[in-house]
């Protein structure tokens, strides 16, 4: 099977990351969020993305159109996912959802075409079996921020057949990332190891070190590009602490979130999306 139509579903960060790279790669892409607010967001954020391309000359003007132009927007999941051989799940990071969202797919979707999730830690066959067609679906973790980052976990569940794999994995190259196959289990990879530095970062805090001079030394000291705390702000607190309960619930205590990651979700101080998390990105 060949792939020439992309279905992502949810428009969110990640959502619009995704369906902005397989756009630039040629693919036409549905891109489907029940919100108009939210997709109007997504295209707003795509374009401001591919002119700052444009501004660094890594993007032609004409190539900057030709991208907007293969991105349809719609709310109807069916309309989405009509002629579409592969469909990419980018919607929030809840089980439940996740496995009512492949339900519909399954039922909407083309019999041939693969399902895949983006999600970063809940295991890919249990999202696999909402649906009839466990052997079409796999994960597809891409990182944030998708149209900058180059890694993509390829994640097959108990079920996923070696042609879906193959598929997909030929797939993430033809857009220009590179794959990365993980074993199913809660954080597969990078979020197993990278969550769990993230997350000592904020018991650091908690010990007194200040959050810069963190940042700052792992930086320097490890060659890091950006610390972990300003990391986590970009990838959002909420996000972090999700991963982290899931893999504590599949791995023990040694994955317990810091006490004053949960304090700062609560508060809602959860990094870039509201201004404000180890940072302050507050307008001044």
């Amino acid at each position: 099977m060949q792939v020439k139509n992309v279905a992502v579903v949810g428009a969110g960060t990640m959502g619009r990351g995704i369906a902005q790279s397989v756009a630039q790669a040629g693919y036409r892409v549905s891109l489907q969020d029940v919100s108009t607010e939210a997709l109007l967001k997504a295209v707003e954020e795509i374009s401001w993305m591919l002119q700052k391309g444009v501004e660094r000359a890594k993007v032609s003007e004409q190539q900057k159109v030709d991208t907007m132009n293969r991105i349809m927007t719609t709310e109807v999941l069916e309309e989405a996912c009509r002629d579409a051989q592969l469909v990419i799940e980018a919607v929030f990071e809840d089980l439940d959802l996740k496995r009512k969202v492949f339900a519909e797919l399954d039922i909407l979707s083309l019999p041939e075409a693969i399902l895949a999730t983006n999600t970063s830690s809940l295991p890919v066959t249990a999202i696999a079996s909402a649906t009839t067609r466990p052997h079409r679906v796999v994960g597809l973790h891409f990182m944030n921020p998708v149209p900058l980052m180059k890694g993509v976990e390829v994640i097959p569940g108990l079920a996923t057949d070696e042609e879906t794999v193959a598929i997909c994995t030929e797939f993430v190259e033809s857009i220009g990332k590179v794959p990365a196959k993980a074993v199913d289990y809660a954080g597969f990879i990078v979020s197993r190891v990278l969550d769990v530095m993230l997350n000592e970062a904020i018991y650091a805090v908690m010990d007194g070190n200040s959050p810069s001079e963190i940042d700052r030394a792992m930086k320097v000291c490890c060659n890091f590009p950006m610390g972990p705390l300003e990391l986590a702000d970009l990838a959002g607190l909420d996000v972090l602490l999700h991963v982290m309960e899931c893999m504590q619930k599949e791995f023990g205590d040694k994955y317990r979130p810091a006490p004053l990651l949960v304090k700062m979700v609560r508060a809602g101080r959860l990094g870039r999306k509201t201004g404000h998390g180890f940072f302050d990105y507050r307008p001044s």
